[in-house]
């Protein structure tokens, strides 16, 4: 008798929902390196994601109840909800906004997205996941690719070493909370476990923004608070219920890999907004990590 694995047809590990969900989520996720740098011109850090995360919390939650959704954490699950939260929102956002703001936007969002290659690592010694050859070349690629856009500003980047350890720090953060997400499986739909998960994270921010920064409040411009409205619509609560979604569909690192692009987004759109302008690394970093993608992605049996 033939094997009826061996007969079926190759399939992709992203459906043509997953990829429409991921193509959003790089373009908007993307789009907001150069719109944060804005922001954080004019507005303190803590101050800037406190209202952006108290937006997003508001509108999941409005989401939520409006469609009568079951808000509530399952008994037992408390302690798991906290530590995801921590790693995925609290350290992320803290780390990424400090780095960011002493770092040059587009090359702040390449140091954000080596976050792949921490999920491969930490997602095979906690999840026990294998990395086959593809994903393993696709990795390779991708990675090459980050490092020949950093390359190109290693003076800049050189020259600010603690704004690069916040930043890869945030990214070990990021994939650790990913890793979680899988781990816990915590029993809720999308837009209640996104909800809470922003709620938690966001409490020390909120909480320390008016103790930390309140001297420092003031009048900001339309592009700032154009920025917190961005963030808070839609990489709050777009994006991360678009992000969830795929982490809970897909294993860890094929999730992790796929986000490979939106570094090439950011550096692009921060050249278009901030007036940098695109050489050799940037073009020769596109390519190799849409091959990367096309690697990652590849139809498996």
């Amino acid at each position: 008798m033939s094997d009826p694995a061996a007969a079926s047809p190759a399939r992709s590990p992203l459906s043509s929902s997953s990829l429409l969900l991921l193509a959003t989520l790089t373009l908007c996720w993307g789009l907001n390196w150069p719109v944060m740098k804005l922001s954080l011109a004019e507005m303190p850090v803590f101050t800037f994601r406190a209202m952006c995360m108290a937006g997003g919390v508001a509108g999941l939650f409005a989401i939520g109840f409006a469609a009568r959704m079951d808000m509530r954490i399952p008994p037992g699950y408390w302690g798991r909800m906290a530590a995801i939260s921590l790693f995925n929102i609290t350290f992320w956002n803290l780390l990424v906004l400090f780095g960011l703001a002493v770092l040059p936007a587009g090359r702040t969002s390449i140091l954000a997205f080596t976050m792949p290659l921490w999920v491969v690592v930490i997602s095979a010694l906690v999840l026990g996941e294998r990395l086959n050859g593809w994903r393993l070349a696709g990795l390779l690629l991708g990675l090459t690719g980050l490092a020949v856009l950093v390359g190109g500003e290693w003076v800049a980047l050189a020259g600010a070493p603690l704004g690069v350890a916040l930043v890869l720090a945030a990214a070990m953060s990021w994939a650790f909370g990913i890793v979680l997400i899988k781990k816990f499986q915590v029993p809720m739909s999308n837009v209640p476990f996104v909800a809470w998960q922003m709620l938690l994270g966001s409490l020390p921010i909120i909480i320390g923004a008016p103790l930390l920064e309140a001297g420092q409040w003031g009048h900001w411009s339309a592009v700032a608070w154009g920025g917190v409205i961005y963030n808070a619509v839609i990489c709050f609560v777009l994006c991360y219920w678009i992000w969830n979604r795929l982490v809970t569909l897909l294993p860890a690192q094929i999730s992790g890999l796929s986000t490979l692009m939106i570094p090439v987004v950011g550096v692009f759109s921060s050249m278009l907004v901030l007036g940098e302008r695109p050489g050799w690394p940037e073009f020769s970093a596109l390519g190799l990590i849409v091959a990367a993608l096309v690697l990652v992605l590849k139809p498996s049996r």
